[in-house]
C-alpha cells in the first residue's frame, strides 16, 4: 500500500486516472461540506470510492479511497447523532465538531494526494 510507483509502464495511465478520480471525490466532499444542500455529492463520492476501490489495490492511492470512505461513514454517523441531539445543546457542538472534522479530513487528504503520498493510519 505504500508503493509510490506504478508496477509497470502500463499502470502509469491507470494510476493517473485514479488520482484524478480521487481529486473529483475530494472536490465533491468539499462542496458538500461548504454547501450542505449538496449532500448528494457525498453519496455520489462514496459510490465512486466503493466502485473503484478494487482498482486501487496494492497502490498508495488505495489509502485515499479508504480515507474518503471512512470520512463519509463517520460524518454520517456524527450527523445523525447531531440531529438526534439537536434539541439539546449538545447537538450544536456535535454538528459543529463534525463540520470542522470533515473539513480537516478533506484538506489533509487532498494535500497528501497532491504530494502523491499515502495516508497512513496511526495505531
Amino acid at each position: 500500500m505504500t508503493d509510490n510507483a506504478p508496477k509497470d509502464a502500463g499502470d502509469a495511465g491507470e494510476l493517473k486516472r485514479l488520482i484524478r478520480l480521487a481529486t473529483v471525490v475530494y472536490a465533491l466532499q468539499a462542496v458538500s461540506v461548504v454547501f450542505p444542500v449538496f449532500l448528494v455529492g457525498l453519496v455520489v463520492a462514496v459510490i465512486i470510492d466503493y466502485v473503484k476501490l478494487p482498482d486501487t489495490a496494492g497502490t498508495w492511492i488505495e489509502s485515499h479511497f479508504r480515507w474518503q470512505i471512512r470520512t463519509f461513514w463517520v460524518a454520517m454517523a456524527l450527523l445523525v447523532l447531531g440531529i438526534a441531539t439537536f434539541v439539546f445543546i449538545v447537538g450544536y457542538f456535535v454538528l459543529f465538531g463534525t463540520y470542522v472534522w470533515a473539513i480537516y479530513r478533506v484538506v489533509k487528504g487532498w494535500l497528501y494526494l497532491n504530494d502523491r503520498r499515502a495516508l497512513v493510519r496511526r495505531t
